[in-house]
């Protein structure tokens, strides 16, 4: 009895066929690096000021006409007030000099009932000063964010159960569409509610069309590939979009011209279709042998080595589990129908819920780090490098249990640190929260590749887009996380450390897939050891 790792052994794990399918996936990867974040620019706020309408003050009058207010120790002209205009008219006009003749503390203020004036030392134009977001609107700021990963949120979902019914590939290529030209159709928003709806379907094929890929990738590789394209791959294709996201926000500071940028390069990936094949291992799950071995004969054309006559024995154990339950159909209550599987599944929800959390949160939180956005975006998607290095490190020769807890450990203990740091040393919180987002970020890498060992061929799919549907829970959340900081400087990283350290004691408790065969049936998942009924699988 064979698997499909032993039955399409003879193709070898790095011909043609396995660099191929490698970098292509890779490649469409790229645009969601600089779509999912494309939000730090998109809706970042602007300095701004209420607006004054061109009216007859003097030099001294314009310069005092709004008010200067302390925020964390400095002095800065109020966002949302002026003083009422016309008394400041009157004054003016009456040849009186404030702060001098007149008391500017005793004067009256209004609202900017005129609108805004916005700052353009760092952009043209942003979501935020198209439709007015601050002051009595600035919960709109936040929300917009929480939006787009909402739409993420329910194509996660949705989509991990299409690909696991009508195939990995056309699900690809569909989330794929659905994110260009979604991202495309927002530059001609005539409104706030309408640009959010468009968020929500764009955000709908986001890291939808990652699930999709990283799973069809992660099915046709094997061995050491596998695990390079799983931890690594994937994962520097995704940071490479992300680092050029400031480049291209940098040249184009208007917010319509960076939605156009980034709509544009989904038009490429279109010719893939003919270049990426559908998953052999789906196919032999739906009992598709005859598709499944002329891709896989296809793979030895290219690879220039000889297939066997009979490359899937009919008579082996998955398939013909298949074969005699064609009708047989799996979707996300299969996750709960077992003691086993149901334990998993939640423990893997809870850690993918903080990680996803953590990473949005302090991602999202870059504009803080420098006063400079672009260069402050460019250092968090520079820090995902070396994580994902590490990560891949770690899959190669580190137990996938043992490597989930220190690195949840790793970014709690980190978050948790930073409350303790005096304010005179801001460099070393920044280097805390960049140890923290490394650690995170390595162990999110590491959740996509732990996953899809854990669950067999027909529950794949299902499972990451269930877990990754759970995460994107947490970063939907993540922008008003970050805004608790209002109340208390440390609170977003108490609540975040707490997750990391609470999540990293859960993991104990998972199974161990290092160095083993996919399972191809849920059967082959229940064979496995499971630490909730050994006592010695709880000892690292």
């Amino acid at each position: 009895m064979k698997d499909y790792d032993e039955s399409s052994a003879f193709l070898g794990q790095w011909g043609c066929f396995q660099q191929v399918v490698f970098f292509v996936l890779v490649a469409s990867i790229i645009p969601n690096g600089f779509g999912v974040f494309s939000v730090v620019f998109l809706v970042d706020i602007p300095r701004h000021h209420c607006l004054v309408p061109e009216a007859n003050l003097t030099e001294d009058w314009l310069n005092a006409v709004i008010p200067i207010e302390v925020t964390d120790g400095e002095e800065e002209r109020s966002s949302c007030s002026r003083y009422r205009l016309d008394v400041v008219k009157n004054l003016s006009s009456l040849g009186l000099i404030p702060g001098r003749d007149v008391n500017l503390t005793q004067l009256e203020k209004e609202s900017c009932v005129d609108g805004w004036s916005y700052s353009k030392d760092i952009y043209q134009s942003t979501v935020v000063s198209e439709f007015d977001l601050v002051c009595s609107e600035q919960w709109k700021q936040p929300f917009t964010s929480t939006v787009a990963l909402l739409g993420v949120l329910v194509g996660s979902f949705v989509s991990g159960q299409l690909s696991d019914r009508f195939g990995r590939k056309p699900v690809l290529f569909a989330t794929m569409a659905v994110q260009t030209v979604f991202t495309f159709v927002q530059i001609f928003s005539p409104s706030w509610v309408v640009l959010c709806v468009l968020l929500f379907i764009g955000g709908m094929g986001q890291i939808s069309n990652y699930v999709s890929g990283f799973v069809l990738g992660t099915e046709i590789l094997t061995g050491n590939v596998r695990v390079l394209f799983s931890s690594m791959g994937v994962c520097l294709g995704y940071a490479v979009g992300y680092m050029m996201l400031p480049l291209f926000a940098y040249y184009l500071r208007n917010w319509k011209s960076l939605l156009l940028a980034l709509s544009l390069p989904g038009l490429a990936y279109l010719p893939l279709w003919w270049l990426i094949p559908e998953s052999p291992r789906w196919l032999l799950s739906q009992g598709r042998v005859e598709e499944a071995e002329a891709i896989v004969r296809k793979a030895a054309r290219w690879n220039k080595v000889e297939a066997p006559r009979v490359i899937f024995e009919k008579s082996s154990s998955p398939v013909d589990e298949v074969r005699t339950q064609p009708k047989e159909h799996h979707n996300v209550f299969s996750l709960l129908r077992t003691n086993n599987i149901r334990n998993t599944t939640v423990i893997l929800c809870l850690v993918w819920f903080t990680l996803s959390t953590g990473y949005f949160g302090l991602s999202l939180n870059t504009s803080r780090l420098h006063a400079d956005p672009y260069l402050s975006c460019f250092i968090s998607a520079a820090i995902e490098v070396p994580a994902y290095i590490s990560c891949w490190l770690a899959l190669h020769y580190i137990p996938r249990r043992v490597s989930t807890i220190c690195v949840l450990l790793l970014g709690g203990v980190s978050l948790l640190l930073i409350q303790l740091i005096p304010q005179s040393l801001p460099s070393l919180s920044v280097a805390l929260e960049m140890l923290g987002k490394f650690a995170i970020t390595s162990g999110t890498s590491q959740m996509f590749t732990y996953t899809a060992e854990l669950y067999p061929t027909v529950l794949r799919n299902t499972a990451t887009g269930t877990c990754t549907t759970v995460s994107r829970v947490g970063s939907s959340i993540a922008p008003f996380l970050i805004q608790l900081s209002v109340y208390s400087r440390y609170l977003p990283y108490i609540i975040l450390g707490t997750l990391s350290v609470v999540s990293a004691f859960a993991a104990l408790f998972l199974p161990e897939s290092f160095r083993r065969p996919l399972p191809e049936t849920i059967q082959q998942m229940h064979k496995r050891e499971s630490p909730y009924y050994t006592t010695s699988s709880l000892h690292l």
